[in-house]
């Protein structure tokens, strides 16, 4: 274990953008916690630090916890006095107007008028409350021209995160009589390719084997096809990466899931690594067989 650990606070403005944080920390590895009390900080990370296991955790504070609100400030500064600890606010907010709108669009009601009240009337009071926690904050940042995808992209930025920490693609193969993935982002079916399962001695094998894969790649139509699928991917992986997905599910199908779609998984997947994407390779069906008419 790391002789530091860090601790990330997310707090602010209710709309202002938590929940993407939140989110965008969890997929940095953060272990993290929505709507602890202040009060249970301390204890909580002398917890952390006899485990030995966290080295990074993020905490989202907010009005949920106002009944013991009061004791943020006091939370933070004890933490700032304890040497095993580096602490960093980060303060979430927007204009009025803005709060009101998306508040509008949600039909949600303010945290602090649900006893009664307008939504701006509760806005205004939470900014009151706020007042010295954001003063104290090391890091502001205001979201009210500002998309879920530009927040997550200014927090990577700020904490200096490399995307190969982040964002990894999923190769699978699998058989088509065996279902669909569910989880698949793009699905490619080879069926269309010369099938070893009708070579003897291949039909045993799997696309792990040598002669299997060598069999598929040397076939004039498997050559095409691969040019043109990594062509594909090479164009649209950086998109998915754009929008802020973390991760993209690549299946590649044959009929049994045994020869054909594992010897092109492997390939795509030695592909992709080589281009500096972190890749995870999963043959789902490989070691089935079913004694039925189409197989492979």
């Amino acid at each position: 274990m790391a002789d530091t650990l860090e601790l990330v606070v997310i707090t602010g403005m209710s709309g202002a953008g938590k929940t993407v944080a939140l989110q965008t920390f969890e997929d940095l590895g953060y272990f993290c916690i929505d709507n602890m009390p202040p009060s249970l900080l301390p204890k909580f990370w002398e917890l952390v630090k006899e485990s030995g296991k966290i080295s990074r955790i993020c905490l989202v504070i907010d009005l949920r916890s106002r009944a013991f609100f009061e004791e943020i400030m006091s939370a933070v500064d004890s933490l700032d006095n304890t040497s095993f600890i580096t602490t960093k606010v980060i303060f979430l907010d927007s204009k009025d107007d803005v709060l009101v709108s998306r508040y509008k669009e949600t039909r949600r009601s303010h945290p602090l008028t649900q006893s009664g009240g307008t939504v701006l009337e509760g806005i205004r009071k939470e900014r009151e409350l706020l007042e010295d926690i954001r003063n104290r904050s090391q890091l502001v940042i205001d979201t009210s021209e500002t998309t879920p995808r530009q927040l997550r992209e200014r927090l990577l930025d700020t904490f200096k995160v490399d995307d190969k920490d982040v964002f990894h693609i999923e190769v699978v193969s699998f058989g088509f009589k065996y279902g669909l993935p569910i989880d698949a982002d793009i699905v490619m079916d080879v069926r269309f390719l010369p099938n070893p399962h009708y070579v003897d001695e291949l039909r045993p094998l799997t696309g792990l084997d040598k002669p299997v894969y060598d069999y598929v790649m040397k076939q004039p139509e498997t050559e095409i096809f691969y040019k043109k699928f990594i062509d594909l991917l090479e164009y649209i992986i950086p998109g998915y990466k754009k929008e802020g997905k973390t991760s993209v599910n690549i299946a590649i199908g044959c009929t049994g899931g045994q020869h054909r779609s594992v010897a092109l998984a492997e390939r795509t997947s030695l592909q992709l690594k080589g281009a500096g994407y972190q890749v995870n390779t999963t043959h789902r069906d490989r070691n089935k067989r079913k004694e039925t008419v189409n197989r492979s």
